[in-house]
């Protein structure tokens, strides 16, 4: 008697199935990310250059205060004491990874609707934010590399490895706004805690302050924060020729897989009793 066989079962990677939806539904991304773009603005006059300008206000008042009324040197000697650029250059990157964390903490709520009387796949919530984030952050990138251009007359061909930052970034970003996000599901003060904790963070990250100002036992937190390595990297891209340090890029890196993989892993385990919560 003859018995059928019995098929063996295929290995999958942890997170194969999450990233296969990512894909599939990379023209219900796109689609999303051109409402989100778009809804941020209806109405308005200057509409998506609100973008650029709130930021250039909010450097413009800091230079003045701490430039002009505090004598302030350049957070970082590579930025040639150039207090205005070096402050943009590292201000960048902090606010897309800021951008995309707080506001993908509220994004599941927003899109309850969808979440509870259809079947959309709400892992790509924060995903859109991000690349709805994105699109101002080059466009800013933009203006920074004109200006850098004009004022000094730097451009290294190295500025090509500035996307690599931007990915790593996004990686790292994501994952966070994955965890923020299904945790405000269930506890409804996640944001106000990820608002506090974005606060305590920027002043860990030396945008302000170059890291040889930081007291020496408290070093420890830059070298553990890979924002700092996103923005050293944004700064010395557009500012000088160095040649990355391999160290700083294989860590930052890793830590952005690894915060995209687990909160990718994270959300996914929650995300079973959105339905029931929301």
């Amino acid at each position: 008697m003859s018995t059928a066989a019995i098929p063996t079962p295929r290995l999958r990677l942890p997170g194969a199935m999450f990233l296969r939806v990512l894909v599939e539904r990379r023209a219900l991304i796109y689609q999303m990310v051109r409402r989100d773009f778009g809804q941020r603005f209806v109405g308005s006059a200057a509409g998506w250059l609100w973008t650029l300008i709130h930021p250039l206000v909010t450097l413009a008042s800091w230079v003045f205060v701490f430039q002009y009324c505090m004598k302030a040197p350049a957070p970082s000697a590579a930025c040639g004491g150039n207090y205005t650029l070096c402050l943009f250059c590292g201000y960048l990157p902090w606010l897309l990874f800021s951008d995309t964390v707080q506001r993908s903490a509220t994004a599941l709520l927003d899109q309850s609707n969808l979440i509870t009387k259809t079947v959309f796949p709400s892992e790509i919530v924060p995903v859109t934010l991000f690349l709805s984030s994105l699109g101002s952050h080059l466009f800013a990138v933009a203006i920074a590399i004109g200006v850098v251009r004009f004022t000094t007359g730097h451009f290294s061909v190295l500025i090509l490895l500035l996307p690599i930052y931007t990915v790593f970034l996004g990686l790292f970003a994501i994952g966070v706004g994955w965890i923020a996000a299904s945790l405000q599901v269930y506890l409804r003060d996640t944001a106000q805690v990820v608002i506090v904790m974005l606060t305590a963070w920027f002043w860990i990250t030396p945008i302000f302050i170059d890291e040889t100002a930081f007291p020496v036992r408290a070093r420890f937190l830059i070298r553990w924060n890979p924002l700092a390595y996103v923005v050293k990297g944004y700064r010395e891209r557009l500012l000088t020729a160095t040649i990355p340090s391999l160290e700083d890029f294989l860590y930052l890196a890793a830590v952005s897989i690894a915060v995209f993989a687990i909160g990718g892993m994270f959300f996914r385990h929650l995300k079973r009793g959105f339905a029931d919560v929301l």
